[in-house]
């Protein structure tokens, strides 16, 4: 089936709320998702169940349908594909790869994911830390935590970010944070959340509650 760049970007965009919110999916959230105005989403949804990719009701929100779940994961393993080949094979750092792979994800052409896939080795993670789907659509296990959940004492590895927005990124670039990076939970404060880390058993840094919902480790 033909579909439109904006057409993937929105069942991209249903499929990980679905993922992410235990709510239903009604225009607003898709919206804020897709950072248009919520009457566009409304056109867009009645095209989307024409084309038979979603289900719609107000009572139940927006559903992706078998098309749909399968046209949104070729999309969310493209996208993740593309980050690892911009990170390891043209070393761009992951603070600047989300925008690159934003245009790279809807090339259209039979075989190239999976030889994508293949060139790299069929990777299981992207550079954030998010699972990459295989071609059947299955995820591998991953049994993260958020940082903010662990106790005083407790040692820990990064694995993944819950949140890719670029001064995030940057911000943990310039704290030396990254994927695989080892973290001591030295002090937690109760009068505000905040969390006192220690960086691969050198820096101390302190850091928010909104920081550490941000960080799965392991």
């Amino acid at each position: 089936m033909n579909t439109t760049r904006a057409e993937e970007n929105y069942l991209k965009a249903i499929y990980r709320l679905t993922k992410t919110k235990k709510q239903v999916i009604l225009p607003n959230l898709i919206a804020e998702k897709v950072q248009v105005n919520p009457a566009s989403v409304v056109d867009m949804i009645k095209k989307l169940v024409r084309k038979e990719l979603i289900s719609y009701s107000r009572k139940e929100g927006a559903k992706l349908t078998d098309t749909g779940q399968r046209i949104a994961l070729n999309i969310v393993r493209s996208h993740r594909l593309w980050e690892v080949f911009l990170v390891e094979k043209l070393e761009y750092s992951w603070s600047e790869i989300h925008v690159i792979a934003e245009q790279l994800e809807h090339i259209k052409h039979p075989d190239l994911v999976d030889k994508l896939d293949s060139f790299l080795d069929f990777p299981s993670f992207d550079p954030h830390g998010d699972p990459i789907p295989d071609k059947m659509g299955a995820y591998p296990i991953s049994k993260k935590i958020f940082l903010s959940t662990l106790s005083i004492g407790a040692e820990c590895k990064v694995i993944s970010v819950s949140d890719d927005n670029t001064d995030f990124l940057n911000y943990l670039e310039k704290l030396g944070i990254s994927i695989g990076t080892k973290i001591k939970i030295l002090e937690k404060n109760a009068f505000d959340d905040s969390l006192s880390l220690q960086i691969e058993k050198k820096n101390i840094i302190t850091v928010s509650r909104k920081f550490a919902d941000s960080l799965y480790v392991i």
